[in-house]
């Protein structure tokens, strides 16, 4: 039997901010699109539960969204040690 998706919402975070999504997947590509422009060229990852690592989702990584809104963050490039 298939599920049927209906209206239902799936929701996801990334840095903070809230998003929907109307399928229980999400490839890395559709979540960094709806990103700012600045953010999207920058490393995306899938906080890990409990002691699980975090995981890098890359624009061909699928993301399940059922069971609960995931939390994802991006990493802005390292500044440090760059010379003026």
């Amino acid at each position: 039997m298939e599920k049927e998706h209906g209206n239902r919402k799936y929701l996801y975070f990334v840095d903070g901010v809230k998003y929907e999504h109307q399928e229980p997947q999400i490839s890395g590509a559709a979540i960094k699109v709806k990103l700012p422009e600045e953010r999207r060229a920058y490393p995306l990852y899938l906080e890990g539960h409990g002691n699980e690592p975090d995981l890098l989702i890359t624009e061909d990584s699928i993301v399940s969204l059922e069971h609960g809104a995931k939390h994802l963050y991006t990493v802005p490039a390292a500044t440090f040690g760059m010379q003026k």
